[in-house]
């Protein structure tokens, strides 16, 4: 059973973290340090070179070859039942569409593996729950945060097409405008290529695992900084709304545990704070996004603590 000196070296582990946070709101609303323009130029910063290298670095580290790979089958599972939900969600349902999918997939499958998780698993399970998580983060890293960076850009460069075909449509006849607007499929997949080639976040995991692989056999806090400068540039701390809080809150901790029964310690874990910074790039429901990761992070203790006295007493 988990104690208070379990919970206590949790504590330890967050509240670094947690400076970098409370840094980087009074940057902005207290000591006035950074503008706007300068808020995104460091997230951008964070985004195309801090994390690349910071995925690279930890991946490298850990051994491929000891994967628990039932746990990695029991991952994906979980996540294919929600991307099938959220399809069936826009394709049927009035208030479905692709940029909502986007910020539901996001919520409801990226967790914060690596600060959270990692002291949690270790205080909770000792060295079994602390692989599992750090094996979570590698297959998230190497494949659900490239699949949420396709659908950014897929969502980016289809808005940018229709701004441009809307432009066109202006100079032009009435008739013209009637032989259709919609861009291309083949044109559509060749800019996301070409984006996702050129962002380093889409290789860094796959990378480090080739150069793990290899040697087996032969930033973080940055992230909270720049999600206190978001913080300090909102007019409220809860920017997008209690009701699209409590959604944010309900997909994180019920939706997610309740499609993967058997790793749902690590479903529960709060939302990450990678999948902030992209919507923060992207501009696509960065106020959802920073909601769910600032109050998932601090109600997560209670919330995993639950959950496990809840499983210890199905196990007696």
């Amino acid at each position: 059973m988990i104690g208070w000196d379990d919970i206590y070296k949790v504590v330890i582990a967050m509240f670094p973290l947690y400076v970098a946070l409370i840094l980087g709101y009074g940057s902005v609303k207290w000591w006035h340090m950074f503008k706007p323009d300068h808020c995104d130029s460091i997230n951008r910063l964070n985004c195309y070179f801090i994390m690349p290298f910071f995925t690279f670095e930890f991946t490298t580290c850990i051994d491929p070859y000891k994967f628990n790979y039932r746990f990695a089958v029991a991952d994906a599972i979980s996540k294919v039942i929600i991307l099938f939900a959220i399809s069936l969600w826009t394709k049927f349902s009035i208030n479905g569409n692709y940029p909502w999918s986007i910020t539901t997939f996001s919520l409801s499958t990226l967790n914060n593996t690596l600060i959270v998780g990692v002291p949690l698993m270790r205080a909770m399970y000792g060295s079994l729950g602390e692989n599992l998580a750090i094996q979570s983060s590698i297959l998230q890293f190497l494949f659900w945060i490239i699949l949420l960076l396709l659908m950014y850009e897929f969502q980016s460069a289809n808005k940018r097409l229709c701004l441009d075909v809307d432009r066109e449509n202006d100079n032009i006849s009435e008739e013209e405008t009637m032989t259709g607007t919609k861009p291309s499929s083949l044109i559509l997949m060749k800019i996301v290529g070409l984006k996702l080639a050129k962002n380093p976040n889409s290789y860094a995991c796959i990378l480090g695992l080739t150069w793990a692989l290899v040697s087996n056999r032969a930033g973080s806090g940055v992230a909270m900084f720049c999600m206190g400068l978001f913080m300090a540039l909102q007019d409220k701390i809860i920017e997008c709304g209690v009701t699209l809080a409590v959604f944010g809150m309900l997909l994180r901790f019920v939706a997610a545990p309740a499609t993967m029964a058997v790793g749902s310690l690590v479903a529960a874990l709060p939302q990450a704070i990678t999948a902030f910074t992209y919507a923060k790039e992207y501009d696509l429901h960065a106020n959802v996004l920073s909601t769910a990761v600032i109050f998932g992070t601090i109600l997560s203790i209670p919330v995993l603590v639950a959950y496990y006295v809840v499983l210890d007493v199905l196990n007696v």
